[in-house]
């Protein structure tokens, strides 16, 4: 593994971390083996978005890297290379843990030169994964925002977000907290393959109805649609009414995007367990990214019409996690089409 172009000395923007604070672990325990932790103290951890980005958001705050949920989808994989790590098994199983985020938040936070932005929590890889049962960095983190009132999302496909409820509800009380739950489907064969890391997804709308029980408002990223294998009509009607059973506050379908990185392991996995819908895939993502317009809009209007019956509404961009989202440009996104680029 190469650290030397995110460690001291570099000529590129500043250095992570030191070249020195960097400890490998191992645990011998059924919930993390075969997974390696390399312990790091962050230089920073208050990250600006790239001008250029997709995201609704300006500032994130990542304390991983890697995520062991192992979703053959993530579109996360492509920043492993960065540190000349496989973005295949390696993003799985090669985690990067900042272990001195919550103390370099609150230091962050507290800096005259920072202005109370919105931060937004999730959005690259989970900060509910299963390390954070051992590392336990969210609590922190969770605390520093709260101590300065400072406004937060979260995404999470992990149940382990219910631990830390009284600190959410503690932060709901002095400012702007919203919390979104990533559930595509409820096939749980589909599941089991794709996102062979995660809790289930009843186990997470299980999540949703004890936050949202709990007074913390809660919508559900049905992310990602994946096409040929979670679209059926009947699939979507199941995840939508399991959706508006949860209690979630809005759903907002998210159709599957396949980005360098992404796309190379998705499509080993395609071809392992899926391989007479390899051609099909080759058309369907042709064009880049993204699959075509009238699929998405087509994915779109069914859920927004089946959350409508069971008596949810979709999210507009942003709601769920009460920020500002300003208009996209019309060459960044066709019209009419609720398209995330989070997952």
């Amino acid at each position: 593994m190469r650290w030397d172009n995110l460690t001291e000395g570099t000529t590129g923007p500043a250095a992570l971390f030191g070249a020195d604070a960097v400890v490998t672990r191992t645990f011998d325990t059924p919930e993390f083996r075969g997974i390696t932790f390399h312990e790091v103290r962050a230089r920073s951890i208050v990250n600006r978005v790239p001008g250029a980005s997709r995201m609704p958001f300006e500032w994130t705050v990542n304390p991983y890297r890697g995520c062991s949920h192992a979703c053959v989808y993530c579109f996360a994989r492509k920043t492993h290379s960065y540190l000349d790590l496989d973005t295949g098994v390696g993003f799985d199983s090669q985690i990067v843990v900042k272990t001195n985020a919550p103390g370099l938040l609150r230091r962050e936070l507290g800096s005259p030169r920072w202005g109370g932005a919105h931060i937004a929590m999730g959005t690259n890889v989970d900060c509910y994964q299963r390390a954070e049962g051992r590392y336990r960095l969210m609590p922190g983190i969770i605390e520093a925002l709260r101590d300065h009132a400072n406004p937060f999302s979260i995404l999470t496909k992990g149940t382990l977000i219910l631990r830390d409820l009284p600190l959410l509800q503690e932060a709901a009380a002095l400012t702007e907290v919203g919390i979104s739950v990533s559930v595509g489907f409820t096939d749980t064969s589909l599941w089991r393959t794709v996102e062979p890391g995660t809790p289930s997804p009843a186990a997470r709308l299980g999540a949703v109805r004890t936050l949202t029980d709990a007074g913390i408002e809660c919508g559900v990223l049905m992310a990602p649609v994946i096409p040929f294998l979670g679209d059926r009509p009947e699939q979507l009607r199941a995840t939508v009414r399991a959706v508006a059973e949860s209690g979630a506050t809005s759903v907002t379908p998210l159709v599957l995007h396949l980005r360098p990185g992404a796309r190379e392991w998705f499509t080993a996995w395609l071809r392992e367990h899926h391989p007479h819908l390899v051609e099909r895939y080759e058309r369907m993502y042709a064009g880049g990214s993204y699959a075509p317009t009238w699929y998405q809009r087509r994915i779109t209007r069914q859920v927004h019409e089946l959350a409508a019956e069971f008596g949810i509404g979709p999210s507009r961009r942003g709601e769920a996690r009460r920020i500002v989202t300003p208009e996209r440009p019309a060459e960044e996104a066709p019209a009419g089409v609720t398209q995330l680029t989070l997952l």
